[in-house]
């Protein structure tokens, strides 16, 4: 229970310090940031399609908690003065519905987050499929709401 209770705090620790940062920064920092979080967690997601070819559970689920870290870090990189500009692929739909948005980001944590947990307990196909609807099936609902098509 300590333990719990201390990853809690610095989690929110972490949560605090980062909205902080992002206040401070410039419009063109936060968006060149966030595309890179963005494509950090495109990299884990293929990188974990590698690792469950592997075997390797351990680095799944590692992979996983890095991105349901980021996802809860996001929702601070969309302040209204990085709307436009600097070849932002968001949408305006990421401001006007702000709730929707960070509810889809709080979702992709949590699924994130769930996926680590039950990785060790998945074989082949099943550890497959949960990574189709827990992860990659995140990144589509987000980008066909939020962002621009390519």
């Amino acid at each position: 229970m300590k333990k719990i209770l201390q990853l809690l705090v610095a989690f929110i620790f972490t949560i605090l310090s980062i909205n902080l940062y992002a206040d401070d920064i410039s419009p063109e920092k936060l968006i060149k940031e966030r595309k890179g979080i963005f494509k950090q967690n495109y990299s884990y997601a293929k990188k974990m399609s590698s690792e469950i070819a592997k075997g390797n559970k351990q680095a799944i689920s590692d992979l996983a908690i890095k991105m349901s870290q980021n996802y809860e870090a996001l929702i601070n990189y969309f302040p209204e003065n990085t709307k436009t500009g600097y070849e932002t692929e968001a949408l305006p739909s990421v401001w006007e519905e702000k709730e929707l948005f960070n509810e889809l980001m709080n979702k992709a944590s949590k699924d994130a987050n769930d996926f680590a947990m039950i990785v060790m307990n998945l074989m082949g196909d099943d550890l497959k499929e949960s990574q189709k609807k827990m992860i990659w099936s995140q990144c589509k609902t987000c980008h066909d709401k939020f962002r621009v098509p390519h």
